[in-house]
C-alpha cells in the first residue's frame, strides 16, 4: 500500500483526484499508476482501470488470476466490475468510500449474484494516510 500511496502523491501534485494503484504478481510490483481523468480528459481513466489495462498488456492477458490490486480508495462500480473481468485474484484499498464507493458500500458490487468473480477484499490499510490525502485535496480546492 506504501506504493499505491506514493501514486496517490504523485496524483495529486499533478492536480487530479489523489488515487493510486499498484498491481502485484509474485511479490513484484508490476504496475504503478494514479488518476489521469484530467491529463486524458477521460472519465474512466481512473486509477484501478488504466492499472488493469497496464498489466494486461505487460503480461499478454486478459486474465489477471494471480494479481494482487492495491488502491488507496474503495473502488467505484466501474473499477469493481472491471476487477470482476480481469479476475483480479486479491483487491487491497485504504480508505472507504461511502459516496462512490462499490464494494464495501454503495451497491456492493462483488456481492451481486451477477458478478462473475470476487476478488478477496482486504480493507481498510493505511486508511487514515490516504483519508488524511483525499481531504486536505479537497480542502485546498475549496
Amino acid at each position: 500500500m506504501d506504493e499505491a500511496l506514493l501514486e496517490a502523491h504523485a496524483a495529486a501534485e499533478a492536480g487530479e483526484v489523489p488515487v493510486g494503484c499498484v498491481i502485484v504478481r509474485n511479490n513484484a510490483v508490476i504496475v504503478r499508476t494514479f488518476n489521469r481523468t484530467l491529463a486524458d480528459r477521460d472519465p474512466t481513466a481512473h486509477a484501478e482501470l488504466l492499472a488493469i489495462r497496464a498489466a494486461a498488456a505487460a503480461l499478454g492477458s486478459e486474465r489477471l488470476t494471480d494479481c494482487d490490486l492495491y488502491v488507496t480508495l474503495e473502488p467505484c462500480a466501474m473499477c469493481a466490475a472491471a476487477m470482476s473481468f480481469a479476475r483480479i485474484r486479491r483487491l487491497y484499498y485504504a480508505a472507504a468510500d461511502p459516496k462512490g464507493g462499490a464494494v464495501e458500500n454503495g451497491v456492493r458490487f462483488f456481492a451481486s449474484p451477477t458478478c462473475h468473480h470476487r476478488p478477496e477484499v482486504y480493507g481498510g490499510l493505511s486508511e487514515a494516510d490516504a483519508s488524511a490525502l483525499l481531504k486536505d485535496f479537497f480542502r485546498a480546492r475549496r
